[in-house]
């Protein structure tokens, strides 16, 4: 996958196998993608707010799945979602920054990823990679798309008279891309590959756009070059690596909430 301008935007582009066309990309992408439904990792709670204990025994199920072949899903999500090694003050693990609700509002979690996993259908994905979004799917979102961002003062209309409305796929993408985001255990406490800061007023993810095809491994590594949390990203050093552009978004707290900010160009 690659980046290229067009428009004073960017597009990705992918390549594929010779034998892939749209069709069989959005078939065999779908299938993946719904096979998840009802997986261990995301319905074995609503929510990440959850014991250690709780945390730890799920961890060590998903790594036994992988060491024996059946499963290597379970093991990288889990590494997205937190550590069992590092609590809060309530007793409960840490968690990923990427982490906007727990359950207020009826807003859950992991349920909303699991529901995005079962609703989600081959035109939703037709419209997430190929578009235009048209934003006309209800709820679930997961509130990492500055359009979720619903503050009264921001709207002509009372935010909760007013339905949700969302590119479904373009969530279910975003949630299939998590574990390009694992969590690690710092000297003061845990963090998400992409973010800095950690608290409601300072926390920020910056991700990179590139001109040369890369692997999803190479992609991986790219995302977590500890120059990208840099507060002014040194421009020729990421030139010479091939990156065109890096964008930044805040994770604000609004409330009950989490909501991300519209990206800026660094």
């Amino acid at each position: 996958m690659k980046w290229i301008p067009n428009g004073g935007t960017y597009y990705p582009v992918i390549e594929l196998p010779a034998d892939f066309d749209q069709e069989t990309l959005l078939t065999t992408l779908h299938e993946s993608l719904v096979s998840v439904a009802g997986h261990r990792t995301i319905t074995f709670d609503k929510d990440l707010k959850v014991s250690q204990q709780t945390f730890k025994c799920l961890s060590m199920e998903m790594v036994n799945n992988y060491v024996e072949g059946s499963d290597a899903f379970g093991c990288s999500m889990v590494a997205a979602f937190g550590c069992d090694a590092v609590l809060n003050e309530e007793g409960q693990i840490e968690d990923t920054a990427f982490r906007t609700m727990s359950g207020a509002g009826h807003q859950h979690f992991l349920e909303f990823m699991n529901e995005l996993a079962k609703q989600t259908n081959l035109e939703h994905l037709r419209e997430a990679l190929f578009g235009p979004w048209r934003y006309r799917d209800p709820s679930p979102i997961m509130r990492w798309d500055d359009a979720d961002d619903r503050r009264y003062a921001l709207r002509w209309d009372e935010p909760s008279k007013d339905p949700v409305r969302t590119v479904r796929g373009a969530n279910r993408l975003a949630v299939a891309a998590l574990p390009l985001f694992p969590t690690v255990p710092i000297k003061d406490g845990l963090a998400t590959t992409s973010f800095k800061g950690s608290k409601s007023n300072d926390t920020f993810i910056t991700w990179p756009l590139w001109s040369g095809w890369l692997t999803l491994d190479v992609v991986r590594s790219v995302l977590a070059i500890p120059g990208l949390l840099a507060n002014n990203p040194d421009a020729i050093e990421f030139s010479a690596r091939g990156i065109t552009a890096m964008f930044r978004s805040q994770r604000i707290t609004l409330g009950k909430y989490r909501n991300f900010t519209p990206a800026k160009s660094l």
